[in-house]
């Protein structure tokens, strides 16, 4: 018999299980901490019109009886997402909406789409304008400011790579003639609407919002804001000018904001931004960019494991067809217009 199975020893100490080990109480609290999520199941679903400081303008029940906005603080279990306008969220708490009430935003719904910009093509920290928008408007200027060739190809390559369907509105036509910029993009296929400084075509521009949530983007000074302000006149969007010095326009919107535009009774979403001055693609990836070219697309499939399809890229397919008049001058002009895309960021 060993000396640890004695009788003397069961008869000093007697015999012990887990139950006799003593545990010292928790002095921040009786409860165990858990990861297990209240499921909200019967929570108000809404999309996010603005944000300010923290706080949230959340629209509830679009277009439904009970259409109501209200304000909505994220939730302590969304502290490392960021809520934007756009989104589609469900909340909990106060959501009647009155005066001094405040709901939580618990839960954000799957995004269609996501319109990102970086602040320059080597920075991978991307900054989110807005979610869910399934168009962009590009507002630019015939002159004053002078349009730029390259911010609007990033505006496309931003777009292509959300998903985005592009459109343009030149305004300013009365200070010069913007067809040899729009030549640009001839092999683009973009919808192009024109507009004088003094006649605003509202009817054509009106008819391509409603139905869409759109964003509208443009470098500042272009009159974005104004074309806003005339689309939906309880807009209230701040206004500037171009400095005759520098000819840069001033930053007047400050923040992004959905405007519902009603026309011959339908409805849009008009989702105005701050005007900037760069776009960075450092998040972008190419292959959302040939995507938008589905007729040169379907020959790069037949392009080298990883082709750029620039013009100095070997064996490449697409220039391969073109040289060889497979693809018409159409696809001569589509091509330079892919390859200026891509070298945005190459």
């Amino acid at each position: 018999m060993s000396w640890w199975d004695t009788d003397d020893e069961d008869e000093e100490y007697g015999e012990y299980d887990e139950a006799d080990v003593r545990i010292r109480p928790n002095r921040k609290g009786s409860r165990p901490r858990t990861k297990v999520r209240p499921e909200h199941a019967d929570a108000d679903t809404g999309f996010v019109l603005g944000v300010d400081r923290g706080r949230y303008a959340v629209l509830v029940d679009e277009g439904g009886p009970d259409e109501r906005e209200i304000i909505a603080a994220r939730a302590s279990e969304l502290r490392r997402k960021s809520v934007v306008t756009g989104d589609r969220v469900d909340l909990v708490g106060d959501t009647s909406g009155d005066e001094g009430t405040l709901a939580r935003i618990v839960r954000i719904r799957e995004r269609t789409t996501l319109l990102r910009r970086s602040a320059d093509d080597t920075d991978a920290v991307e900054r989110v304008i807005v979610a869910n928008a399934d168009q962009m408007l590009i507002v630019i200027a015939a002159a004053n400011p002078e349009p730029r060739v390259r911010l609007v190809d990033r505006y496309l390559v931003a777009a292509y790579d959300a998903g985005i369907a592009p459109l343009v509105c030149v305004t300013k036509t009365d200070l010069a003639d913007p067809a040899p910029f729009l030549a640009n993009f001839a092999g683009l296929d973009l919808p192009v609407v024109l507009s004088r400084s003094d006649d605003m075509p509202l009817e054509e521009i009106s008819d391509r919002l409603v139905g869409h949530r759109t964003v509208f983007v443009g470098h500042s000074g272009v009159g974005k804001s104004t074309l806003v302000n005339a689309l939906v006149p309880d807009a209230n969007r701040a206004t500037g000018h171009v400095n005759v010095v520098t000819g840069r326009g001033r930053h007047t919107s400050s923040s992004t904001v959905s405007l519902r535009l009603e026309h011959d009774g339908r409805t849009g979403w008009v989702i105005d931004t701050p005007g900037v001055r760069s776009f960075g693609l450092g998040h972008v990836d190419p292959a959302n960019i040939l995507g938008a070219f589905a007729d040169l697309a379907r020959v790069a499939e037949d392009c080298p494991r990883g082709c750029t399809h620039l013009p100095d890229s070997p064996d490449c397919a697409i220039i391969e067809a073109v040289e060889a008049g497979e693809l018409g001058e159409s696809g001569r002009v589509r091509l330079d217009s892919l390859q200026r895309l891509l070298a945005t960021f190459a």
